[in-house]
């Protein structure tokens, strides 16, 4: 293991042994990440030591002490005291604290677009110039995200512990939304050179799994984690040699990751006879049939689409409604799912993947120049390289008069509309 993936496991483990100790999340996570940076400029050198997380919290609580002696002493310890009251017992020996850092990181206080970013840094044990690359913002810019986010913490207040009982489901759903919301960040990035970003998406199927291990009897946690592995099985296969988007329909199919298929079809398996299905298990369910299926011909699109009208049913979410105009269109033809798209412009605005989807439908229905038209307007609204490219290349082939072999759209993730990070 290297030292970077080292200190990303005992990221969230130090920070939740430090915030407890000293009952001030926004200073202990500072303190932490001064720890880790110390620990990534001296452990290659000097060596791994024997306890690398007592090190990390012995040399973030010295960081907390200078902090607290620059500052009055005497109110400091008064606020200090009153806060251990507020904290909790000391972690048992092995304890994990990464849950309730998750907890904090997803508070509801925050907006997705800080909530992310905090999680990423906090939990992942990412940088602030990582999380400012991820997301094509300058370093500064982000750094002023995070404190305010931090900041919005400290001042909703409560000890470090995870919610009261009668808050924790609502407060899971923040977790798990902003788990979501990184991998699909990761498996197809809002703008940038390239089509994703695999250190994005599997760092939240990492996340993914420690929340998994602290709560296996919650069927939405293992519905999250089996829809990540299911769709991250296929990345190999989902770009050509020069980073270009290959469509499901011409993927080949011996480049996924069967390991990963398996473990995500036994995860939402066992999770739907807990009979409490929901949203991710719905949507992992729709990953399993593309996943199981030996060739893009045997694809039972008829399932999928019945898996859409619950989905739909269920989040009322407009990209479910796209996703869902796509498999009418497979499973029926393909006027069943331009149908489906009339009028939801007014709930998606001028998005570039309800134009690309009325570009494929209008296609598979032989109508070429509305198509043309399509894929043009949806090349222009899109910010990723390769997705324009990709799109581009659709009309010109279409133009061209040289159809050749008809490509079907991906059916990406029913992802909700996308917050500006």
């Amino acid at each position: 293991m290297t030292t970077e993936d080292l200190l990303r496991q005992l990221a969230p483990r130090a920070l939740g042994v430090v915030a407890r100790r000293y009952g001030d999340f926004a200073d202990a996570e500072d303190a932490v990440q001064e720890a880790l940076l110390a620990a990534a400029t001296t452990w290659p050198t000097d060596g791994c030591p024997d306890n690398p997380l007592a090190w990390l919290v012995r040399v973030a609580g010295r960081r907390m002490a200078n902090t607290y002696r620059a500052e009055d002493a005497r109110r400091r310890r008064e606020d200090l005291a009153a806060s251990w009251s507020l904290a909790g017992p000391e972690p048992l020996p092995g304890e994990d604290d990464t849950l309730v850092v998750m907890f904090m990181c997803c508070h509801p206080a925050l907006a997705a677009s800080s909530a992310i970013p905090l999680t990423l840094r906090a939990v992942g044990g990412l940088s602030t110039r990582e999380i400012a690359r991820a997301f094509l913002v300058p370093e500064a810019t982000m750094a002023q995200r995070i404190s305010r986010a931090k900041s919005r913490v400290k001042a909703a207040g409560g000890g470090f512990a995870l919610p009261a009982p009668g808050e924790r489901a609502e407060r899971l759903r923040s977790v798990l939304h902003v788990l979501y919301l990184i991998f699909n960040e990761g498996y197809a990035t809002s703008s940038g050179p390239d089509l994703g970003r695999s250190d994005l998406s599997c760092e939240a199927v990492r996340l993914a799994r420690i929340a998994y291990a602290a709560l296996p009897g919650d069927p939405e946690v293992a519905g999250l984690l089996a829809l990540m592995l299911l769709t991250e099985a296929r990345r190999p296969a989902r770009t050509d040699d020069r980073g270009e988007l290959v469509p499901l329909s011409d993927q080949d199919r011996a480049l996924w990751d069967r390991r990963l298929i398996a473990e995500g079809v036994a995860l939402v398996t066992a999770a739907w006879q807990r009979g409490q299905v929901g949203e991710y298990q719905l949507q992992a369910g729709i990953a399993a049939v593309h996943d199981q299926a030996d060739a893009y011909e045997g694809t039972d699109w008829c399932r999928i689409l019945a898996l859409y009208d619950l989905l739909e049913a269920m989040t009322g979410n407009p990209m479910v409604t796209l996703n869902r105009a796509v498999a009418a269109a497979m499973c029926k033809e393909p006027g069943a799912g331009l149908a489906i798209l009339d009028g939801l412009s007014e709930r998606l605005g001028d998005h570039h993947r309800l134009h690309a989807v009325r570009a494929h439908l209008l296609e598979l229905a032989g109508d070429r120049e509305p198509a043309i038209s399509e894929f043009k307007v949806a090349a222009r609204l899109t910010s990723n390289v390769r997705e324009q490219h990709y799109l581009t290349t659709k009309a010109a082939q279409l133009g061209a008069d040289r159809p050749g072999l008809v490509d079907q759209p991906e059916c990406t993730l029913p992802e909700p509309a996308r917050e500006d990070l």
